[in-house]
């Protein structure tokens, strides 16, 4: 009895597009929903070694809520690399700034730490408004639960 191996080839032709309409929603639900299908746990085809996810395109990024005081307390660090390059931007700031960064920075969070977790991020694509360029690809919608 052979266990059933998904081949490269086969991973490429059963990938598919999802969008997802952000207004209204919660930034770390709707992070891990995300993260869900870029990893391909949907499936039943999922292999942890493997990428066998979805591409996701997230609209209205700009029109996410985070709950409680996250707006002000939440705080986004990075280092430059340089001395005293620590750069700090609050959440409610990034959000006003650059609202896909907000998203992504919380899937990312949530996607492995590996270079297979760098592909499957590979396949997310943030846009503050609710327009995409990614028409041809046929994209089907999918709803996410305001909880």
């Amino acid at each position: 009895m052979a266990t059933y191996f998904p081949s490269g080839k086969s991973l490429e032709q059963h990938r598919q597009w999802h969008v997802i309409d952000a207004n209204g929603l919660t930034v770390g639900r709707l992070a891990t929903e995300i993260a869900r299908i870029l990893m391909g746990k949907h499936k039943p085809t999922y292999t942890p070694f493997l990428d066998t996810g979805d591409h996701v395109i997230v609209l209205n990024a700009s029109k996410v809520i985070l709950k409680g005081d996250k707006l002000d307390d939440k705080i986004y660090r990075r280092h430059t690399g340089w001395p005293g390059g620590l750069k700090e931007i609050s959440a409610r700031d990034l959000l006003a700034k650059n609202p896909t960064r907000l998203i992504e920075l919380a899937v990312k969070g949530m996607l492995p730490k590996t270079k297979l977790g760098r592909a499957m991020g590979g396949k997310l694509k943030v846009y503050a408004g609710a327009e995409h360029p990614h028409g041809a690809q046929k994209p089907a919608s999918l709803q996410v639960a305001a909880k």
